[in-house]
């Protein structure tokens, strides 16, 4: 496990500080909280520093979910309406993307959405498309948490290319471990992705190449985002139970913060600074300050 983790880390630290040199002077979010948000699931930062938030609004009715942004001014808006039930967010060059449903939409700089990956792409027709992530070569990753409410079967994670093209990486009856994937975290070659699980709260390593899977950490309940730090730390969410939790490269796990109703799909601000945590039932956009994690 150890060893796993290390090599993770090390290959995505250099793409993690030269991305985050890449922003305009930071906004000061130590006392800033965003309220009034409609059920936010995602956030992630452009380098030009807004913040953008996938808002699901209500659960299962299609064309009232919608993408918020976060200006540099401190201004909120609304970036792009009518989608479903829109979850993980990833930026691409000018692009964002996001999971929403049963396909992968993207939306132009100017908030025109289009849909990238149809729910016919897929192997099978997915369930319940969850979170994003990218690579350096622009490949996606997208996780399918299955059918979380009713039979728990069909969870998977999928690869998809700049082409649109998908391919299934893993899927629950290859492997009993894989139940309801959520937060994912990608090294900068693709060949290793750390994803953590909703159901078990297992936090995993998947060799995209051979499709191996190892145990990297537990015990973070309805576990739902993963990030990131160039230092090494990862920071992880548990959904159920309100908690964010920080985990070190020789694998443990320290609780950061509690007391949210729901923490949903955290980011990393692009200087580093801070932890994003959108608390889904509270209808708010926390920031943690993370200037210790450097030391």
């Amino acid at each position: 496990m150890l060893t796993t983790y290390i090599k993770f880390s090390a290959m995505i630290m250099a793409a993690a500080l030269i991305v985050g040199c890449q922003t305009t002077k930071p906004m000061n979010y130590a006392s800033k909280k965003i309220t009034g948000l409609k059920t936010p699931e995602s956030v992630v930062q452009a380098k030009d520093g807004r913040i953008f938030i996938s808002e699901i609004n209500e659960f299962g009715k299609d064309g009232d979910g919608q993408i918020r942004v976060v200006n540099n001014d401190g201004s909120v808006a609304v970036f792009a309406s009518g989608l479903d039930d829109p979850k993980g967010l990833v930026i691409i060059g000018d692009y964002l993307y996001v999971a929403d449903k049963t396909k992968v939409l993207k939306i132009t700089p100017n908030g025109q959405v289009s849909v990238f990956v149809p729910a016919t792409a897929f192997p099978n027709v997915p369930y319940f498309l969850n979170d994003l992530e990218s690579d350096l070569q622009g490949n996606l990753y997208v996780s399918d948490s299955g059918d979380l409410f009713n039979t728990g079967k069909g969870a998977a994670i999928y690869k998809v290319a700049p082409s649109g093209e998908v391919k299934l990486l893993i899927k629950d009856i290859q492997d009993a471990r894989v139940k309801a994937p959520n937060g994912l975290l990608a090294d900068d070659t693709g060949n290793h992705l750390i994803y953590v699980d909703f159901t078990s709260g297992v936090l995993y390593s998947l060799n995209t190449l051979t499709g191996a899977l190892s145990d990297l950490a537990e015990g973070f309940g309805g576990g739902d985002g993963v990030v990131h730090h160039s230092s090494g730390v990862m920071y992880v969410s548990d959904w159920k139970n309100g908690k964010v939790f920080s985990v070190n490269m020789m694998g443990d796990v320290t609780l950061v913060r509690s007391g949210y109703q729901a923490a949903a799909d955290i980011a990393i601000t692009k200087d580093e600074r801070y932890l994003l945590v959108p608390d889904m039932k509270a209808g708010e956009l926390d920031f943690i300050p993370l200037s210790s994690s450097r030391n």
